[in-house]
């Protein structure tokens, strides 16, 4: 049965304002497992879901492009794990920035180094829980680390009492305080086990895993972003997505007020098969079915503008080529066009690596496209030039607008503080 501890706090904190100083009981929550608990949805929750799964999977429908150019969507997250303060890198200046990771590249900001690197590393780290036969714990603990490399003191399931809110020195005003430090492991491989298993839906399998987690808290820092990550690590590993191509983690964000109302309900107090402890499971999945339409309508409305850009991209080199034979399936400049959403900045060193053909071929079609108006040059050291697509990256930003506006629509509501300004400001 979930409830909660009530324990002591014996406060050693000697500096700072009284209240940091304090001791006294406070309550930790003791919640139950998901391996083989009962779950009983409204029929409302059920369609709900059903909506959502189906919306999810039409993604794949989509095309590559929503797979290519996901992976900025992690920019945010990747802001987070570098507790980059002040004014977010652009994602030309972060597009920029993971160009320098294989090449040197001039004149690229500090924050958009560590947001690239970050995003690369949740990137990889990611994949790898997909492709995991199982899923075990030095795999999250592999992930916290790789997301805090400059923090060691953190690494590791957790031997304290953290707790969420309040004072930094004690648990006694905080917003919600974990189970102890030495339920943790047990906790931890019921969670991994439910994971492992197919009890439930893809949705509702992600949905409970993630509000088991962020219950359970079980690293000292980074439980956020390693709980967002078992999101799409259940729903690949389910076959719900293709790629991490739901920007589900996004929403949560965004809807921050909704998002803490509904893991607060999640945390019932009540025999485990009881009405009420399955009612705070099922408004928690329904709440979080409700967050994955939304993300998939999203996505829907990226691939559509990308689409549309692509039409644009045509008829530019069309209108280039006129009078000349078409556009070779086969050519340099097609391989180009085709990957373009997921590699907006190029250089001919690039392009010979990615796409195997020559310096002389990559040349041409990146002067080509350039020509054409769908590249921009750039300067990026002494005598070296990258090739820019700058409607990509302009959708890209405003597709991060959006996603921050709590309306989802920037002309309703202001996106909230830490994506970039508006292209051209």
């Amino acid at each position: 049965m979930a409830d909660w501890r009530r324990s002591f706090w014996e406060n050693d904190f000697t500096g700072g304002p009284r209240r940091d100083r304090r001791s006294g009981h406070y309550q930790a929550y003791l919640p139950d497992r998901l391996s083989g608990a009962p779950l009983s949805t409204d029929a409302a929750v059920d369609r709900a879901v059903a909506r959502a799964e189906a919306a999810v999977r039409a993604l794949d429908r989509e095309g590559r492009d929503l797979a290519g150019i996901s992976r900025f969507l992690l920019r945010s997250e990747a802001i987070a794990s570098s507790r980059i303060e002040g004014i977010a890198p652009s994602p030309r200046q972060v597009a920029l920035a993971e160009l320098g990771q294989t090449e040197v590249v001039r004149g690229v900001s500090e924050p958009a180094r560590l947001v690239a690197n970050n995003m690369t590393v949740v990137r990889e780290a990611t994949t790898r829980l997909h492709e995991a036969d199982t899923v075990v714990l030095a795999d999250l603990v592999a992930l916290q680390r790789a997301l805090l490399l400059d923090e060691p003191h953190l690494h590791g399931v957790r031997t304290r009492q953290n707790w969420i809110g309040g004072s930094d020195h004690h648990p006694l005003d905080a917003q919600f305080v974990p189970p102890p430090p030495e339920l943790v492991p047990e906790l931890l491989d019921d969670l991994l086990g439910y994971l492992a298993g197919a009890t439930h839906s893809p949705l509702v399998q992600a949905a409970l895993v993630h509000a088991q987690f962020e219950t359970i808290h079980p690293f000292s820092d980074g439980n956020g972003r390693v709980g967002r990550a078992l999101i799409h690590t259940v729903l690949a590993r389910r076959g719900l997505t293709s790629d991490a191509v739901l920007p589900v983690s996004l929403v949560l964000s965004t809807l921050r007020e909704a998002y803490v109302e509904g893991l607060t309900a999640y945390r019932y107090t009540a025999p485990a098969g009881s009405d009420e402890a399955m009612a705070a499971r099922s408004a928690w999945v329904g709440m979080f079915a409700g967050v994955a339409v939304e993300a998939a309508a999203q996505a829907r409305q990226l691939a559509a503008e990308l689409r549309e850009v692509r039409a644009d991209w045509v008829a530019r080199l069309t209108e280039r080529r006129s009078g000349r034979r078409a556009l070779r399936s086969d050519s340099a400049t097609a391989a180009i066009l085709e990957e373009l959403p997921a590699t907006p900045v190029l250089t001919i060193q690039t392009v010979e690596r990615i796409h195997a053909v020559s310096r002389q071929a990559a040349g041409r079609a990146l002067e080509e496209l350039r020509a054409a108006e769908i590249l921009q040059t750039k300067t990026i050291g002494p005598g070296r030039t990258a090739y820019v697509a700058p409607d990509v990256l302009e959708l890209i930003t405003w597709a991060e607008r959006r996603l921050a506006s709590t309306r989802f629509d920037t002309r309703e509501s202001p996106p909230h503080a830490g994506v970039p300004a508006p292209p051209g400001q």
